[in-house]
């Protein structure tokens, strides 16, 4: 997969993405993630991308010709349109779900916004859609372009060692993955559950999948009825809900 970024801050990207897994994982090939400048396609000598927005109001808007001219460089470098991401906090929420969907394609191209936002003309002519890290505003795109590119990368074929590295984790298969132990066996007087270590392949997957279950109802209810679980699962994910809730009454009475 290649992976596109258009920003205004092209070296705060390079750095985290230069680094750890991913960082590795771009030097050898497994992920092809390119940075791009979006004042090196300003059309003016002070290499301004933004402007005051029609109708008044506070703060800049980028401009839309900085952006079309840095995207199609990038569609022509490409040989064809790639799919055209904005964060944005207005865009649909980031899940390991519409990473799995997003994976299908080989060419993205994520675009930064900053100050009051983007043109909207740009928005309508190239973006294919728009994605949010969560219901909250940051002063720029860097951030969650960062997280998505990262997020999409670490499931590319040679970035992780194996692919249980990420289809065992937290949301991959719509549960939060199970609790994890290391040694010592025996840590300040608590130790670890003894079926991690019987050797018992079949028994510590059952565990596991046992133990997912109970931390999503848990932590995350709300996930619970997305989840596919058989009718055994689903019974002691409900059990869980409903012990929790009385917990809470209860507390709350006291």
């Amino acid at each position: 997969m290649r992976i596109d970024i258009i920003t205004l801050f092209d070296e705060m990207c390079e750095s985290v993405l230069s680094e750890s897994i991913i960082g590795r994982a771009r030097r050898k090939g497994a992920v092809d993630i390119r940075c791009h400048q979006l004042r090196d396609f300003a059309y003016d000598k002070h290499r301004r991308v933004d402007d005051t927005t029609y109708g008044g109001g506070m703060g800049m808007l980028m401009m839309a010709e900085p952006i079309a001219l840095c995207f199609e460089h990038i569609a022509e470098e490409l040989g064809k349109k790639p799919h055209f991401i904005y964060m944005s906090p207005k865009g649909e929420t980031l899940t390991q779900q519409k990473l799995k969907q997003l994976c299908e394609y080989d060419n993205i191209c994520i675009l930064c916004g900053h100050y009051e936002g983007v043109d909207q003309r740009v928005l309508d002519a190239y973006v294919d859609e728009e994605i949010s890290i969560g219901d909250y505003v940051l002063t720029g795109g860097e951030l969650p372009a960062l997280v998505l590119a990262d997020s999409l990368a670490r499931l590319q074929k040679g970035v992780l060692s194996d692919d249980e590295c990420f289809e065992l984790e937290s949301h991959y298969d719509g549960l939060l993955e199970y609790p994890q132990y290391t040694k010592p066996h025996t840590w300040r007087g608590a130790e670890i559950p003894e079926v991690l270590n019987s050797g018992h392949h079949a028994n510590i997957m059952k565990w596991r999948r046992e133990q997912s279950v109970i931390e999503t109802a848990k932590k995350r209810p709300d996930m619970i009825e997305r989840a596919e679980l058989s009718a055994g699962e689903r019974a002691l994910a409900e059990r869980i809900i409903r012990e929790n809730a009385q917990q809470n009454d209860s507390e709350n009475v006291e």
